[in-house]
């Protein structure tokens, strides 16, 4: 059986293509339509070829799709990952490439339509937010390749920065499923959040995250510790839980959150509900002392945090607020609402 590579892109100018993938060499022989694969040499796939075996290995896949933020780089890059599949016994192979993370979504749509049995998604939180977001509820399994800056998301599910390791998870490691939250509709995986944090986000600008990586966020931060509170009503399961100043609400599905800070130190992405938190922190000394306790992992112990657990969450604020999901910064709203979606999505995990 032939090796056969399945590309599709998103519709532009041929001469738009990124350079980093050059057709083949036309002076190599073809390969004939019925000639069996080349056995893989030695080296990353080599190590790939063989799934697991046990109670959590995964099963055999069919048609894997690759969908790549091109613009990311993580280990020999994108021409590493195609031979690393093709070494590793990948026959039918989809592959999307996309300049930008809000791109991700139509080529993840494409992959499923087209039978994608496994997606691999290449790039940061942003790009696996989004993707995640596609993907939900459809049983498709989703491997992170984490190429981004913070990768929490890969962090949290136990997914190293090392392509050969991370692809053969992607194969053959143990399928787990999590929850999602949603804010506002679309789905997140890390956190969500509105306030302080989002503004945080937005404005550690993305020059400064490749040069600094999660120190962008804490200099970032220095601008904000002045940020005001405002007036915050929160509802938790149809119950009200604050109502008074806060400067920012979280919403996480998992413990560590952006800069690589422990917020929610009890959080599990599998439990059926999502952490909730509230700051009412509103200067350098009271961040300092919370940021402080954070880091710490004694988040429930910092005067200016109250925590909780919840499954639907309703939030207002007097005045708008610049929120966020996963690290991507989204517009200013003055109402949130924010639901837990349990079981929504399959992971490929170490295991």
């Amino acid at each position: 059986m032939s090796t056969s590579t399945r590309e599709d892109r998103p519709a532009g100018p041929v001469d738009a293509a990124p350079a980093t993938h050059p057709p083949a060499d036309p002076a190599q022989p073809a390969v004939a339509a019925d000639a069996a694969p080349p056995e893989p040499t030695a080296g990353a796939g080599a190590a790939l070829a063989e799934p697991t075996t046990g109670a959590d290995a995964a099963p055999a896949v069919g048609t894997v799709a690759v969908v790549a933020h091109r613009k990311k780089t993580f280990g020999g890059g994108l021409d590493e990952l195609r031979a690393t599949l093709v070494g590793a016994g990948v026959r039918d192979l989809l592959w999307y490439e996309v300049p930008k993370s809000r791109k991700a979504p139509k080529a993840v749509r494409k992959a499923l339509d087209k039978g994608a049995d496994l997606v691999f998604v290449w790039g940061g939180d942003g790009t696996v937010q989004r993707s995640a977001d596609a993907l939900a509820g459809s049983g498709v399994p989703m491997a992170v390749l984490p190429a981004g800056t913070a990768n929490l998301f890969a962090t949290n599910m136990g997914i190293p920065t090392d392509l050969p390791e991370a692809v053969r998870i992607g194969l053959h490691g143990r399928r787990r499923t999590v929850d999602l939250g949603t804010l506002n509709g679309e789905h997140f995986a890390v956190m969500a959040g509105a306030g302080f944090d989002a503004d945080l986000i937005r404005d550690a600008d993305r020059k400064l995250k490749g040069k600094l990586g999660r120190l962008a966020y804490v200099l970032t931060g220095l601008r904000h510790v002045r940020g005001e509170c405002v007036r915050t009503r929160v509802r938790v399961d149809g119950s009200d839980w604050f109502d008074g100043e806060a400067s920012c609400v979280l919403f996480g599905n998992v413990g560590t959150i952006t800069g690589g800070i422990p917020a929610f130190d009890d959080a599990r992405p599998d439990d059926g509900a999502l952490e909730v938190g509230v700051a009412t922190a509103s200067g350098p000394v009271d961040w300092a002392r919370t940021l402080g306790r954070m880091a710490a992992g004694r988040s429930e112990e910092s005067p200016f945090v109250r925590i909780t657990r919840g499954r639907k969450i309703k939030v207002r604020f007097d005045a708008p607020k610049t929120y966020e999901l996963d690290g991507g910064a989204r517009g200013k709203t003055s109402r949130l609402t924010v639901k837990v979606v349990p079981a929504a999505l399959t992971v490929c995990c170490p295991g």
